[in-house]
């Protein structure tokens, strides 16, 4: 049982996460508002590859927020520094609801907005650190896996907070949220901000902190102590590697990984999509305090290890039973009529165009281009010196090569191919939207829920294990830094990779390799090198 003055240092310290995951799953699902807001100036495509690198940006500086903050919580104190970023991090975030457009104020748009991700990212890097520190130096030893597996049940709650707000603003905004209506949920975040700040304020330092600083043991020079003393970077390496990065990868895979593979790959309506992942959620958010305790009794290690060992081996299955359940038409079509591109694999290039400028000429890049912005999987065939052409089971619909064509003429033959491409696709039953008829929700729900369920056994039991890896002297600091390597490199670049994997091959479970390998490093080198820190000693 958990006393109330302990429940308050747990929900005091529970919000800042909340602000992470609201903020993740806001930038998230308005993307494609915010790439037609804020980089009008390119093509539709480039602009949603830009919102979606201006997300990615958030990540790419967590570890340098996590060493700048870690060092000031280690040196000043926990409660301070988490005061500071959970301020930043919120007016940051509603900042982005006050953002002119690109129409307004051209060029200067997109970079203040990349500018507002890399400072939400520096404060999310020194955010999670100094809210799992501080919980878990104010546990009892014996119980510190369940008292910081609350910290991570806020993943949901930031999910329903984003979700209620933009659903109600959507019907009662109708067109307008669309024109301006975007801005408003943004713009709550100060409401969760002024919370979040005036329950911060009540709160006491860490006992562990107060305890150090009275006998002179705080460290004077936490980077120094972290990284530049092997003994200490051999264990944060470890625990990158060996515990993070699996972690991250089933983290992300299993909800954010998840819901694009359903709305992009299965073409299930995303209000339909969230809904269930939602669901998938609701059932699914107790066991992190049931991993989170368990780890209490049977070891950290173990039940992260495991979550990451059964993800690897189930992956492929589960997702291949999400597109049966989901949207069988896509699975019939490709067994009756398999898509095929026949082309000179070397006249083939990869697809990643990040300033918008590039014109994909070749006859091949020109058929797997139209198929990878249909969504449609297909396989490759190599036919050197061949001009590119689709087959779609019996069917033939024969690419062009453009690079002699006119801007004019490339345009009207690339719509003509388009025209008979989607014609041929159509025909063989390759359907354009899921039919939710057709889909088994119950089925469905539950391959969600088991997603979820892997994800709450490795990320239950994270906080705890990271914290006591690591001396009270720069825990901060030490433990920060491999969690937002690990979730903000490995995990949030999972979709992006992911789906360039799946664009180059044509194969729509390929992307799921990239969390199965990174998931399955973690587990060897988990197993072999890393302790178990449950019933042990903390490290002085």
């Amino acid at each position: 049982m958990i006393d109330k003055a302990h429940r308050r240092v747990i929900f005091a310290s529970s919000l800042g996460t909340v602000f992470e995951w609201y903020d993740f799953y806001l930038y998230g699902s308005l993307a494609a508002i915010i790439s037609r807001q804020f980089f009008a100036g390119v093509n539709e495509t480039t602009a949603f590859i830009f919102a979606l690198l201006a997300f990615a940006a958030g990540f790419a500086v967590r570890p340098f927020g996590a060493l700048i903050f870690g060092r000031l919580g280690d040196l000043i104190g926990r409660k301070h520094t988490f005061l500071i970023t959970i301020v930043i991090m919120g007016v940051s975030t509603a900042l982005v609801g006050m953002l002119p457009s690109y129409a307004s104020i051209g060029v200067a748009a997109p970079v203040i907005l990349v500018g507002l991700r890399l400072l939400q990212g520096l404060a999310l890097g020194g955010e999670y650190g100094g809210a799992a520190t501080y919980v878990a130096e104010h546990a009892p030893p014996n119980k510190r896996g369940l008292y910081t597996s609350w910290i991570q049940t806020t993943a949901t709650l930031g999910l329903f907070l984003s979700l209620l707000v933009i659903l109600a603003c959507r019907s009662i905004l109708g067109a307008e949220f669309e024109v301006w209506g975007w801005r408003i949920p943004f713009l709550i975040s100060i409401l969760l901000l002024a919370v979040s700040v005036y329950i911060r304020m009540q709160l006491n330092e860490s006992p562990v902190f107060l305890e150090m600083k009275a006998a002179g043991r705080t460290s004077k020079a936490p980077l120094t102590d972290s990284f530049a003393r092997w003994p200490n970077l051999k264990i944060v390496i470890l625990a990158l590697f060996g515990g993070t990065a699996g972690q991250a990868v089933v983290w992300y895979c299993g909800q954010f990984y998840a819901l694009f593979f359903l709305t992009q790959m299965l073409k299930v309506e995303a209000f339909t999509a969230n809904m269930l992942i939602a669901g998938a959620l609701i059932i699914g958010t107790p066991f992190f305090i049931v991993f989170g305790a368990l780890s209490d009794k049977i070891g950290r290690k173990r039940i992260v290890l495991a979550g990451c060992l059964i993800a690897a081996l189930t992956y492929f299955p589960l997702f291949k039973a999400l597109t049966l359940y989901a949207n069988p038409a896509i699975e019939a079509a490709q067994t009756q009529s398999p898509v095929v591109v026949v082309a000179d694999a070397s006249a083939c290039k990869f697809q990643f165009d990040p300033v918008g400028r590039t014109v994909f000429s070749a006859s091949c890049d020109i058929a797997k281009g139209q198929l990878a912005r249909a969504g449609i999987p297909y396989a490759n065939e190599d036919a050197p010196g061949a001009v590119a052409y689709v087959r779609v089971g019996s069917q033939v619909v024969n690419a062009f090569e453009g690079g002699a064509l006119t801007a004019a003429e490339f345009a009207t033959q690339s719509a003509a191919f388009g025209a008979q491409l989607t014609t041929a696709l159509n025909t063989a039953g390759y359907p354009a939207s899921a039919d939710p008829n057709e889909i088994n929700y119950p089925m469905v729900l539950l391959i969600l829920t088991i997603l979820v369920i892997y994800v709450t056994m490795v990320y239950g039991p994270i906080a705890a294990w990271l914290v006591e890896l690591f001396p009270a002297r720069i825990r901060y600091t030490s433990m920060s830094l491999p969690y937002h390597i690990g979730n903000g490199w490995f995990g949030g670049f999972l979709p992006t990779v992911s789906f360039a994997l799946v664009a180059y091959t044509g194969d729509i479970y390929y992307g799921l390799w990239y969390p199965i390998g990174i998931a399955l490093m973690t587990v060897v080198i988990g197993t072999f090198f890393l302790r178990e820190t449950n019933g042990a000693a903390d490290v002085e």
